[in-house]
């Protein structure tokens, strides 16, 4: 007779402590305090997360920007009341600096496995691996590694006192180290998919995502993955199990599994979280929680007109002025000749008066801004990318298929201010801009101008490869979504309208 366990399975919850959506104000499934709710563990039950627990609400920004006002660190509290055993880093865990991170890992109870990353300033308590030793005998061998993406998005100022190093390379490592003295091997690994699950096609070989290939060349039982935000519920990879929960503690994934005669057998379901909290540490935290709603609604200023919920494709093929707003703040903030945005995956709209519940709706992430150098040949090479973003069906426009498979990427379809440009859908893709030049009229030539985007964007993630090689000319530290209310305190009424203009041809 065989040996069962069981692993509950987190990643990617952002910053989802109570069960709450921020955007309207009203009670949601989900969340850390609600799977801790539900959650029953013994002796022979593992509870382990992916990373990327830090960033992504407004009570975990909040949390960060005033984290001395309170005793309690949100994500940890929630964490230690789950019951979690062991976790890694994710990409987003390093947004806020080594202080942060060092605060974090001293408030969990659980044991952060990072392989491949080296702690320089010698204050974080991690380790590359672990042996843990069942209640029924087993002994379970548990490493995770972040992937190394993290030393291309991340500004290098939070970066001075910590290194992350290849990810293969760390995980086959430790493979080889402790699976001698183990009797499961399990890799919690902060990436993605390289390759389609279905068909095999390699989707990308940037290196940011390898689990396929962790899979292929090591030999891992186990394969817990992150990073790309999509339900994988279970399936055998080249011999490994692996698996992927969705983004933002909405679903989790319960795997168990039973060693026989050296043969592992696995199956594992994605189960919802529901809404009903764990009265502790729910109590404690409900003082900050209330604090960060009261915040949320505080009016910044006024837009001269309301924005209605913009459709993805309406937008992208007329423009947006949630992302015109955004283009303007990016253009104010650094005085650049031109800028570029994108939009979450959801459509969004912005209401007057503002509030930062409406600004951190609209803008999602923990984005700050970078200027870059870039030719006439840059600039059309990113919007290719961007046209790449629609295909014509009987004549009509509709999102491109690369942008919904394996995952929706609508964030991947940048707007710009301060050009007048033209696509013409009816061309092939590579050929598409067909009209290019500064709002006056003047034609880029073969001058160099200043570009502002995302640090997200500056690394060249999402198709735009161009841009990793521009010069970099500057590098802010403020986030958009303070540098946004900022921007709407001191133009209070805000005319939404953005130099530039952009002419879609079907």
């Amino acid at each position: 007779m065989g040996k069962g366990f069981k692993i509950i399975y987190t990643s990617d919850t952002h910053g989802h402590i109570f069960p709450v959506d921020y955007a309207l104000k009203k009670k949601a499934s989900g969340g850390l305090l609600a799977l801790a709710a539900q959650t029953e563990k013994d002796g022979n039950t593992l509870i382990l997360d992916g990373g990327d627990s830090l960033q992504g609400t407004p009570l975990s920004q909040y949390y960060i920007e005033n984290s001395d006002k309170f005793p309690l660190h949100p994500v940890a509290e929630s964490f230690n009341a789950l019951g979690l055993d062991y976790y890694t880093l994710g990409n987003h865990d390093f947004n806020f600096g080594y202080d942060s991170l060092r605060d974090y890992i001293k408030a969990m109870k659980a044991r952060c496995l990072c392989a491949n990353l080296e702690d320089l300033g010698g204050q974080l308590d991690i380790r590359p691996w672990t042996i843990h030793t069942l209640e029924n005998g087993l002994r379970i061998g548990i490493t995770g590694v972040v992937t190394d993406y993290v030393n291309i998005w991340e500004q290098p100022q939070n970066m001075e006192r910590l290194r992350v190093t290849d990810t293969f390379e760390a995980a086959s490592k430790v493979f080889s180290e402790m699976k001698m003295h183990c009797d499961v091997t399990v890799c919690i690994y902060h990436g993605g998919f390289e390759e389609d699950l279905e068909s095999g096609l390699l989707l990308s070989d940037s290196g940011e995502n390898i689990a396929c290939r962790i899979a292929k060349e090591l030999g891992f039982d186990i394969l817990l993955t992150g990073h790309q935000h999509m339900a994988v519920e279970g399936l055998e990879l080249y011999g490994t199990y692996a698996v992927q929960p969705p983004a933002n503690a909405g679903k989790f994934i319960v795997l168990k599994a039973t060693l026989k005669d050296g043969s592992l057998k696995a199956e594992s379901r994605l189960l919802d979280i529901g809404s009903r909290c764990l009265a502790e540490p729910y109590n404690s935290l409900l003082p900050m929680e209330e604090e960060v709603q009261r915040w949320l609604d505080k009016p910044l200023g006024f837009l001269e007109k309301d924005v209605p919920p913009e459709g993805k494709l309406e937008a992208a093929l007329k423009g947006s002025k949630v992302a015109a707003l955004f283009n303007l703040v990016q253009l104010d903030a650094t005085g650049a000749d031109f800028s570029c945005t994108s939009l979450g995956n959801e459509p969004v709209g912005l209401s007057s008066p503002v509030t930062m519940r409406g600004v951190t709706a609209a803008y999602l992430f923990a984005n700050t801004l970078v200027v870059l150098e870039v030719t006439e040949a840059v600039v059309r090479r990113c919007l290719e990318r961007c046209a790449e973003y629609f295909c014509l069906e009987e004549g009509r426009p509709q999102v491109s298929g690369g942008f919904l498979q394996p995952k929706v990427e609508h964030y991947n379809y940048d707007f710009y201010g301060g050009l007048n440009y033209t696509l013409d859908l009816r061309r092939p893709v590579g050929q598409r801009v067909v009209k290019l030049s500064l709002p006056d009229g003047r034609a880029l030539g073969d001058g160099k101008f200043r570009l502002c985007t995302s640090n997200y964007r500056a690394t060249g993630t999402g198709g735009y490869e161009v841009l990793r090689d521009c010069p970099v000319l500057w590098r802010g530290g403020i986030e958009m979504p303070d540098l946004t209310a900022q921007y709407i305190q001191r133009h209070s009424p805000v005319r939404l309208h953005c130099p530039g203009r952009m002419e879609i041809l079907f």
